[in-house]
């Protein structure tokens, strides 16, 4: 069992690669094995994620030390050979992208998936970029997982129809470019200057470079850094991203949530991997911090001057990015468990939003069928190969499972359920989140006399719930109390299950609030202790039986 377990590291990126190439092999008609296939992956790599967030706790010291697992590739040593980390915070971030994958996926089985050929291939194949730009112990290689999960949602953001979807596709995949480009700059003048990539073994080799190429090393740092921050949705890097994420279908849209996060995974590895090296960051954190000031506030505005859900929910997707590189930036090590609480929580509730938002859009696609800008319109890739037009996930004759009764009073409840959520308020997770994040710079004593930079988090997290509160208040009232150009749609099981599914996700997370802020406050400690990552990565073993 042991044998087995050591492996398991390798399997969130196996399996979606492995189906999603499977997949693609098979013939476009038999679209309920696809979806077998494609559900049954998520479910793998499910388990795998919930295995290793088990094996990371203070519970089972046993199996690795310290909470942190290392897999060399081929079985060569790092630096060398590719290396695979597990610790508590990438076994977090893989138990949430298998989770919201999940509901994605068997939300996108209404006929979603058949929008586009190849969905479900393209799907796995942004499950296994999220994976392993998680897992990756090297820079290169994340890089390389950040091509495959943008090539991806390339191909998921374009699927579907109408030329606004089209255009915001092409700036998504514009800006996206230039960024992967800035990052492969970054990536080569820190190999540049050091001879490696590996990012425990960078950590070891900057207190060891000469003040000349400690700087060119510190510009290469910078420019990886632009590149990371275009990820998270920084302002004013982050302009393409509520037109982009509103004009992606429900489904994709709803994993799409977790790609900011990506961003802010390796501001925050990155960033305490260097601070481990005594590098100069009290100039980083400091534009972390104004950085995500100007995020929220940009946010915030956008909520308020959005008119339609989806752009609404955009907008506080990158408000609450902007809130963490803000807590990021006070490298307060007591933070860091509340703001890995909040980062779980909003992408639950943005990901819910979105599904939501899929299905209250009905409610005006049949009774105004003449709107340009809600209509469903053909689907270009399919008009462009001239092959059969696929089924319109929005017709009530093609919806896929059982109908569900009281469809208005189950949007209703579920609207409430992710406006509390975004907003913070009572008695869900996010209030958890926020009111954590409040307590800890409330009760802290300051590093430094500079308090007021504590107090405007504070205002922050303050005004980013009374905007959601305001802005989501006025669109329910326009959704559920206009008696004109509105009608009951017609809501399936298998729509439904996956937005309640999310819901109850983050009920169970107010319930648990106490195991899950202690096993992220050991996430915390390990990150801010960056010395035991570093030191098992160069210690690891070969795998056993195996022969480089």
């Amino acid at each position: 069992m042991m044998a087995w377990l050591q492996h398991l590291q390798v399997v969130p990126i196996v399996t979606p690669l492995l189906v999603g190439a499977l997949i693609l092999l098979i013939s476009a008609d038999r679209h309920q094995l696809r979806a077998a296939l494609s559900v049954g992956s998520v479910l793998v790599q499910l388990a795998a994620a919930l295995t290793l967030l088990f094996m990371t706790t203070d519970s089972m010291p046993h199996l690795w030390q310290e909470g942190v697992g290392v897999y060399n590739i081929g079985a060569w040593p790092a630096p060398f050979g590719i290396v695979l980390v597990v610790d508590r915070f990438t076994a977090m971030m893989l138990t949430l992208t298998a989770l919201v994958g999940l509901a994605s996926v068997i939300y996108s089985l209404a006929n979603w998936d058949r929008v586009a050929p190849g969905f479900h291939s393209m799907f796995q194949f942004l499950l296994m970029g999220l994976n392993g730009a998680f897992l990756t112990g090297d820079l290169f290689n994340l890089f390389v997982f950040f091509e495959v999960l943008l090539a991806s949602s390339y191909g998921l953001l374009l699927h579907g129809s109408g030329p606004s979807r089209v255009k915001s596709g092409l700036h998504y995949i514009a800006v996206n470019l230039t960024a992967s480009f800035l990052f492969l700059i970054g990536v080569a003048m820190i190999y540049g200057m050091t001879g490696t990539l590996n990012m425990a073994d960078l950590a070891v080799r900057i207190t060891l470079l000469d003040p000349d190429d400690r700087s060119l090393f510190e510009a290469g740092a910078a420019i990886l850094g632009v590149a990371f921050l275009v990820k998270a949705g920084i302002w004013p890097l982050s302009f393409w991203l509520p037109t982009a994420y509103s004009a992606a279908s429900a489904p994709v849209a709803a994993v799409f949530a977790l790609l900011t996060k990506v961003g802010v995974y390796a501001v925050v590895r990155v960033g305490t991997l260097l601070a481990s090296a005594d590098v100069q960051t009290s100039f980083i954190d400091e534009g972390l911090f104004y950085g995500g000031a100007a995020t929220v506030t940009y946010g915030v505005i956008g909520m308020f001057a959005a008119q339609q859900l989806a752009r609404l929910v955009s907008y506080s997707v990158v408000a609450s990015s902007g809130l963490l590189l803000m807590a990021l930036g006070l490298r307060n090590e007591a933070l860091t468990a509340p703001v890995l609480f909040y980062l779980a929580s909003s992408v639950l509730a943005a990901a819910a939003f979105y599904m939501l938002n899929g299905l209250t859009e009905r409610m005006r696609l049949f009774s105004i069928p003449n709107d340009a800008d809600l209509a469903p319109l053909p689907d270009v890739t399919y008009v462009g190969f001239g092959v059969k037009e696929p089924p319109d996930p929005h017709s009530p004759e093609d919806e896929v499972g059982i109908a569900i009764p009281a469809a208005m009073a189950f949007l209703g409840l579920a609207f409430v359920c992710c406006v509390l959520l975004v907003a913070g308020l009572p008695p869900l997770s996010g209030f958890v989140a926020k009111f954590a994040m409040m307590h800890v710079v409330i009760t802290t004593p300051p590093d430094t006399p500079e308090t007021w930079y504590e107090w405007l988090l504070v205002a922050a997290v303050l005004t980013t719930g009374l905007a959601a509160v305001i802005a989501l208040t006025r669109i329910g009232l326009r959704l559920f109390w206009s008696v004109t150009g509105r009608t009951t749609p017609r809501l399936r099981l298998i729509e439904v299950g996956p937005v309640a599914f999310l819901i109850l996700l983050c009920f169970g997370l107010t319930i648990a609030a106490g195991p899950a802020m202690t096993y992220l406050e050991s996430a915390a400690r390990s990150l801010h202790a960056p010395e035991v990552y570093i030191r098992l990565v160069h210690a690891q073993p070969a795998v056993p039986g195996v022969t480089p």
